[in-house]
């Protein structure tokens, strides 16, 4: 509980440095647990790996458990999403002011075990935000649900993500980046390899993509070892998110719920690398202490 305090009282004071306003939900009556403290507990949770939401209320202090229950708490939490993107996104202008570079890539997301994709009902309120069967060509392996793409800038803050049916293709995400990014170069894998794609980009938004050419391509050429380290970047993010904030687990049951869970995550890595930026410390350093 100590260690809870500590970090929630830090992480709130960032946010309010951030954010002066203390509510963003348009609510008749004035709320005993504002929605930034809120968003505070949400993003200490995720930090300190609970993500439960059980076992939150049960090290929760009494006096934040005492001013809201905990089913008011998920559906308030699923309320702000919109609010915390536009949080998230301030902090990532705070983090890195970097606009030339940026890595793409994706990874699977899980709902539920193959053999069970047929009788549940995990996220299947409508049909454009049900989940589906994918494959994932770097674990060679099919899965049921969806597909996390993302964009990282080169020094590895998260700039724009984004959630698919699983058996969407990785470069389909292009489309929604460059409305709105231009002049830049983007570095991607294998998987974004589309010369018309690359035409488009360039002439649309003037965007180069950088993607590595197969062995048994016409005019194969090997791409420089300086892209080829700088793509690693957003695969350690990805294996931070995998490792520390357990995003491969999944308890909700509702698309809403899922992707405010994937929201959260991403969300509080990115607040610990602006913490970590704040006190001169490697901003890729995420298992550290903050308070």
């Amino acid at each position: 509980m100590i260690n809870f305090n500590a970090n929630y009282g830090k992480i709130l004071e960032i946010l309010q440095q951030i954010e002066s306003k203390m509510n963003f939900l348009n609510q008749i009556r004035k709320p005993r647990l504002s929605d930034i403290e809120l968003i505070a507990i949400d993003l200490t949770s995720e930090y300190m790996g609970i993500d439960s939401e059980y076992q939150l209320f049960r090290i929760l202090p009494d006096k934040l458990s005492l001013r809201i229950e905990r089913s008011v708490y998920n559906r308030r939490r699923r309320k702000l999403f919109y609010f915390k993107e536009q949080l998230r996104k301030r902090i990532v202008f705070q983090i890195s002011s970097s606009r030339d570079y940026f890595i793409v890539d994706s990874m699977p997301l899980e709902v539920c075990k193959l053999s069970r994709s047929r009788r549940g009902g995990i996220c299947r309120e409508t049909f454009e935000t049900s989940p589906d069967k994918g494959y994932c060509a770097t674990q060679r392996m099919y899965y049921y649900g969806y597909k996390l793409h993302a964009i990282c800038t080169i020094d590895g803050v998260f700039s724009d993500f984004d959630l698919t049916k699983a058996s969407v293709h990785d470069i389909h995400y292009l489309e929604d980046f460059k409305q709105n990014h231009y002049d830049c170069t983007i570095l991607g894998d294998k998987g974004y390899l589309s010369v018309n794609y690359q035409l488009d980009l360039f002439e649309e938004n003037n965007i180069k993509l950088e993607v590595p050419m197969r062995n048994n391509q016409h005019g194969y050429a090997k791409q420089y070892i300086v892209f080829r380290k700088a793509r690693k970047r957003i695969e350690t993010l990805f294996s931070q998110l995998c490792d520390q904030f357990m995003i491969r687990r999944n308890y909700a049951k509702s698309f809403n719920g899922f992707k405010t869970r994937i929201h959260s995550k991403i969300m509080a890595l990115t607040l610990i690398q602006l913490i970590n930026k704040l006190n001169n410390r490697n901003i890729n350093n995420i298992k550290t202490y903050i308070a």
